[in-house]
Order: structure tokens, then sequence, then C-alpha cells
């Protein structure tokens, strides 16, 4: 295939139909690392846009990548015009809005609700690391606070400047709900993996990849940033990547954060780390959606609440 990573297509090029320049080919084709190994070979480095391609498995950045428009593009002077990429920009974050508004609200269903009122809360706050405040109430660790549930009334308060407010964030209550429903006997392994170990890693392709895109808008060229932002939350930071913390979004699930800053050579990236028995507590959605709810809190983490 003649179109390249950048969304140039050679196929109508005069250079490369005259033999005159080789195509770089989608960012995961064989063309593509040829073409990388020649640009380093001849101009000490490669072309930063199918470097990134190839490093993060995207055919091509038009089609496939959600960071796009990327600096990699905007620094220029090629392959786009600067009111090209204003325009994709625009475009993007108009259907991104449009998206927003007509995707249809999380809600927990009601027979989640009536399952947590048939739990002895007792023994689900031994095996969920919780507290049982009185016989119909437990309070949940969350990141930097609490959460108080009450099964019976089916609501879910947050601790806020040491005030109990309902939780407004639908996706927030539904996934407190799924880790009580769920979380197993046992404790957290000291074992990290990343999502390729997971046995459940196919789920996480395509429309349901990991949204760590956000870090890179937030803190691709503001490292520095994401520790205050992190540390908002409870983060305590750690000694892996550039910059790398772990968070505690329920008890018996910790995710790491890692960060590279990158270089002439490789764009900035983050990954999400899990402990090995996070698949005992959470299923493949669930881990999903947590993962996805804690990057948009540290995507925000200067509003007040999540």
């Amino acid at each position: 295939m003649s179109t390249s990573a950048c969304g140039i297509n050679c196929e109508v090029c005069g250079l490369h139909v005259k033999g005159l320049c080789s195509t770089c080919g989608p960012g995961t084709s064989p063309e593509a690392a040829q073409k990388i190994r020649f640009q380093e070979q001849l101009l000490g480095q490669p072309c930063p846009i199918l470097a990134c391609a190839r490093m993060n498995r995207i055919d091509h950045c038009l089609r496939d990548c959600d960071a796009f428009p990327c600096e990699n593009f905007s620094r220029g002077p090629y392959p786009f015009s600067q009111g090209f990429l204003e325009m994709q920009e625009r475009r993007r974050q108009d259907l991104r809005k449009s998206e927003s508004s007509s995707a249809p609200s999380i809600q927990a269903p009601s027979e989640f609700w009536e399952d947590l009122q048939h739990k002895n809360l007792s023994e689900l706050c031994d095996i969920a690391l919780a507290r049982q405040e009185d016989p119909e109430t437990l309070t949940l660790d969350f990141l930097h606070t609490e959460i108080r549930v009450h099964p019976f009334q089916r609501k879910c308060f947050l601790k806020q400047d040491g005030q109990w407010q309902m939780i407004d964030h639908s996706l927030l209550e539904l996934l407190v709900l799924v880790y009580l429903l769920q979380v197993k006997p046992g404790w957290i392994f000291n074992e990290t993996i990343a999502v390729q170990d997971l046995k459940d890693a196919q789920f996480f392709q395509g429309p349901h990849e990991l949204k760590t895109h956000l870090l890179l808008e937030r803190f691709g060229h503001d490292f520095e940033g994401f520790g205050p932002a992190a540390e908002k939350l409870g983060g305590i930071r750690l000694t892996m990547a550039d910059v790398s913390y772990k968070l505690r979004p329920f008890p018996k699930i910790p995710l790491f954060f890692l960060l590279w800053k990158g270089d002439e050579e490789f764009a900035p990236r983050v990954s999400v780390l899990f402990d090995r028995s996070i698949e005992l507590h959470l299923s493949a959605d669930a881990i999903w959606g947590l993962v996805n709810l804690v990057c948009e809190l540290l995507w925000r983490s200067d509003e007040r609440r999540p």
C-alpha cells in the first residue's frame, strides 16, 4: 500500500512513479521500517511522524490516531499547511462534542443495587477493604478521598472538603457498584503487568483502547505538571520511567501510570500497568472504564470534583 502514515498517497506522486522516491507505507508496514532505517543512515534521524506511527502501531495518523493533529504535524513545515491542521482540529472537536451530547448516559442497572442489598455488609467490607458505618451503610476509600454507599437508599456520596456530596458522575457510581459486587477475597499480588498481559487483552483494542491520549494532551509538554496532578489524587511517586505514580482508585485496585518524555526519535508516551490480581476483581469492561475515569480526573485535575 502506497499511502504513507502521514496521509500522502505516493501512487499519485511523480517522484515515486518515476522511481526517485520510495513510499513510507503505513506505520505498521515493512516499508515503514525500511524507510526509517534509510532515514537514520542518510539523515541521522527518522521522520518524527513516521517514527511515532511505527512506535504506536498506527497505520495512518489521520484515520487511526486520536491525537491527530499532534505536534509532529504542527512543527511542520510539511506535509500539511497550518490551515489544514486547524480545520482538522476544529472539525474533530465538533465531532467529539456531538458524540458526547448524543451518547446515551451511563446508568447503574437497578439490579446492581438489588444485588448489593442482598450482600452481608460485614462480610463485604472484609472482602472489599471497606468500613461498615451502620447496618445499612459502608465507606470505601477512593483515590484521595472516600465514598459512602447506602444500598437501600440507592445513593453514593463523595467526601469533598469534609462534606458528603451526592455523586453526580454516573460512571463513578457504576464503578463503585461493580467493584463491590465483583471484588474477591485475597490480596494484591505485587506483580505488575501491562495491558497486553491481561487475559482479556484483545478487549483493549480499537474502540476500547485505554484513553491515555488524554494524559499526552495535558502533560505531553508539561511532565512536571503530572506530579502535582497525581499527588492531588493521592498518587505515590515511583522510580519507573521518566515520571511514574501509583494511584489507588479502590482499595484492591492499584494503577501505575508511567510517562516517558520522548526525544528526537520517539514521541512522548504513557503506559498504564496493573497488579496481576486486577482480573480477579474486575471484568475487562470495568478495568477499561476505571482507567479512563482516572485519566479523565488527572486530565482535569485543576477542577474541584471528579
